[in-house]
């Protein structure tokens, strides 16, 4: 507590007199200086404008796409050219569509997401388990070599990969995309194993006082209070999956087995330079069911992380 005193004379000049004024100061704080909050409510707008800017730059190519996907061929060629289309057209959509077999190729990519994600669920949750709960011998320097090959880039296994899959007589084939998507995912692993550590054990202990075996006490306790993580997982890994283009493009030969990335590509090389609003319609197409997923289970993937207590372990 802090005081300030100011004396003065009475009337009759005799006997001076304080008038105090009493300031209370919460014990280990420091007396607000002048200024601060403004200070601080300053740096608040500067930074969301500079949020809102850098959102705005990130948003335009993809308004800029959707914009450009809906004009005509003559709008395209104006100079300079308009941002809004006049008048608005889906013709390019239509064109698009039927340009190039998209539905087959939406069909491979949802059949190869769809088996991939479950695979990943499955192994990965598995594999987290084990390597949070269940102590071996070198399992600690198992689990390290394993996440460290995370950080080999996909470029560097290329080669070794395709010749593996040669001599099981998978190139193109869509087991190459699918079979090793689902059983080898470090990361997913890892996000799965911070999961398990983030659960009390309280509750496993529990299920081996009633008896209950390690596949009962995955299926029965650990499984449905994943259900977060699985969710994040599954996000995440279709997103990877639907968007991959490396691999595909090296191991697929048949047009009737492209995914949607691979054969946006060969539509991109066979009439980009005729139609840009044939391109951008066959963009939008492409990525625009992705999209909506992110922006549906963004807030789900940002829970979950912070859930698993990924900086904490």
């Amino acid at each position: 507590m802090s005081a300030t005193a100011t004396p003065r004379l009475t009337d009759g000049g005799r006997a001076p007199a304080t008038d105090s004024t009493i300031a209370i100061v919460a014990p280990g704080s420091k007396p607000r200086r002048p200024g601060g909050a403004g200070r601080r409510r300053a740096g608040a707008v500067v930074l969301h404008v500079l949020l809102i800017l850098a959102g705005i730059s990130m948003v335009f190519p993809f308004i800029w796409m959707l914009l450009t996907s809906l004009k005509t061929l003559p709008q395209l060629l104006q100079n300079p050219l308009e941002f809004l289309p006049n008048p608005w057209t889906v013709k390019n959509y239509t064109d698009a569509w039927e340009a190039v077999p998209f539905g087959q190729a939406y069909l491979n990519s949802a059949y190869i997401t769809l088996l991939v994600v479950v695979g990943t669920l499955i192994t990965a949750s598995m594999a987290g388990y084990a390597f949070a709960r269940i102590k071996f011998r070198g399992s600690r320097v198992l689990f390290i070599v394993f996440l460290a090959t995370q950080m080999i880039p996909a470029q560097v296994t290329l080669i070794p990969f395709y010749l593996l899959m040669s001599n099981l007589g998978w190139v193109d084939s869509h087991l190459a995309l699918i079979v090793p998507g689902m059983i080898a995912n470090p990361f997913a692993v890892f996000l799965m194993r911070q999961f398990v550590l983030s659960l009390p054990k309280e509750l496993e202990e529990a299920a081996l006082v009633d008896g209950a075996g390690r596949l009962r006490i995955f299926f029965s306790v650990v499984l449905p209070n994943l259900r977060p993580g699985l969710a994040a997982l599954a996000i995440i890994t279709s997103l990877g999956v639907w968007n991959a283009f490396l691999f595909p493009l090296v191991l697929l030969n048949s047009p009737d087995l492209f995914t949607v990335p691979l054969l946006l590509t060969s539509f991109e090389s066979q009439h980009g330079s005729i139609n840009y609003g044939m391109v951008m319609a066959a963009s939008a197409i492409a990525t625009v069911p992705m999209l909506i997923v992110f922006v549906i289970g963004q807030r789900k993937i940002l829970n979950s992380m912070a859930a698993s207590g990924l900086g904490g372990r």
